[in-house]
């Protein structure tokens, strides 16, 4: 079970952490130009907050877990990811995007795995 959980911390941290830096170095243009069409209805700014909290959810998902200091933070951090994954499948699924909604649910599944496994 602890590397399956690894697994999935893992494949959670490197999604995070390549959808953080999108939205944190890209226009919001260019976000919308490359697909990452959830992020039409929100302003600048929040897009920039919810790409640092990606990245701080990434490296949470791994850092305190691996050193075992804090390691509580590791399911609070799934925890976190996953309540932005419910904005986004919300944020999707008003633009009638399934397909986009559905790996939304997936990644949402992970952060809820790794809640469980780690709590």
């Amino acid at each position: 079970m602890n590397t399956a959980l690894w697994i999935c911390q893992g494949i959670l941290a490197a999604v995070f952490s390549f959808s953080g830096l999108q939205k944190g170095l890209q226009t919001k243009e260019r976000m919308l130009a490359t697909g990452q069409t959830g992020v039409r209805a929100y302003s600048l700014p929040f897009i920039r907050f919810i790409a640092t909290m990606e990245l701080l959810g990434a490296v949470g998902l791994i850092v305190p877990w691996a050193t075992h200091i804090a390691p509580v933070l590791t399911p609070l951090a799934a925890a976190g990811l996953g309540i932005i994954m419910l904005g986004a499948a919300r944020a999707h699924a008003r633009l009638h995007e399934p397909r986009n909604v559905t790996a939304n649910v997936v990644l949402l599944a992970l952060c809820v795995l790794v809640v469980i496994g780690r709590a």
